[in-house]
């Protein structure tokens, strides 16, 4: 049962500083035995690497015990803008206490989501953790996923994909918004495509390289397209153009299974979760864990 009173003399919550980083990654260890210390002490590193949003913490916050830290959320707050006025979301994400202390796990998430303006996601909730999440109201803004072949869509001829560069015409054809975002991504390692039609029309995609069926397919993870119809309507010549890098499958968040994919829904698998007033749609999950975490 979880104890979102005052907590103990001695116990506190509060945002993850630097010096912490060390401890930080010895209780993620804790909690998540099958992640080396690299695979926390990377993503801590990338985390300190992005912009800080406002005054909002860099890392997340920390339940400490007379100095010692026994509990962690990370959280990644974001805009899809370097404009000041965008909409702020927040990627909640590793949550880790220590066993003694799981009583006070509760407090780590009331404070992580006091902001009412802020939108809260939880893309990679555990089974063990999605009754608190539903009993927080969040919504599920994805159902389910879709794996897909997208060379065998429609051939989309008279289409060419390029590759998002700084400084680039073809990005004049996107909004400030999606120009951030392609930009960013490919600075983080992801591929930012440009789907161009022969009457000039620009559409914007993130894929992240992965690999499914446990580990044995590489695949291309949709981080972000305008939507779905754009996704069905640009997949063939998305499909030429990653096939070329050795990757013949696509996966996408999804509610249904979407128009103009050659492929499979799974309902069930891995949902995802919002609450707040800027939810995401279906494959939007740009500036999350996915990218910033490299996994």
């Amino acid at each position: 049962m979880s104890i979102l009173g005052a907590l103990p003399e001695g116990l506190v919550c509060r945002p993850i500083e630097e010096g912490d980083l060390e401890d930080v990654i010895a209780c993620l260890g804790r909690g998540f035995p099958d992640r080396p210390p690299e695979h926390w002490r990377d993503a801590l590193a990338r985390m300190g690497a992005r912009p800080p949003v406002d005054d909002l913490p860099r890392y997340g916050y920390a339940l400490a015990s007379a100095g010692r830290i026994v509990g962690v959320m990370l959280t990644l707050f974001f805009r899809h803008s370097d404009a000041g006025g965008e909409p702020v979301r927040c990627n909640l994400s590793s949550w880790a206490v220590d066993e003694d202390f799981r009583a006070y796990a509760g407090k780590l998430i009331m404070t992580a989501m006091r902001r009412r303006d802020v939108t809260y996601l939880s893309i990679t909730p555990a089974p063990v953790t999605l009754k608190v999440t539903e009993a927080l109201r969040f919504k599920r803004f994805a159902d389910g996923q879709q794996i897909f072949a997208p060379i065998l869509s429609r051939a989309g001829w008279g289409m060419r994909v390029v590759q998002a560069r700084p400084g680039m015409a073809e990005l004049d054809g996107l909004t400030q918004s999606e120009r951030f975002i392609l930009l960013e991504h490919a600075a983080l390692g992801c591929d930012a495509l440009i789907c161009l039609e022969e009457d000039g029309a620009a559409h914007p995609f993130v894929f992240k390289a992965r690999r499914v069926l446990r580990g044995l397919v590489p695949c291309s993870q949709v981080i972000y397209c305008r939507s779905h119809e754009d996704l069905g309507r640009c997949a063939g010549a998305l499909g030429r153009h990653l096939l070329r890098r050795g990757r013949m499958f696509g996966l996408v968040d999804a509610c249904a299974p979407v128009p103009g994919l050659v492929g499979r829904y799974f309902a069930g698998v891995g949902p995802k979760y919002a609450k707040g007033p800027n939810p995401p749609w279906p494959g939007d999950l740009a500036f999350t864990e996915f990218v910033v975490f490299n996994s």
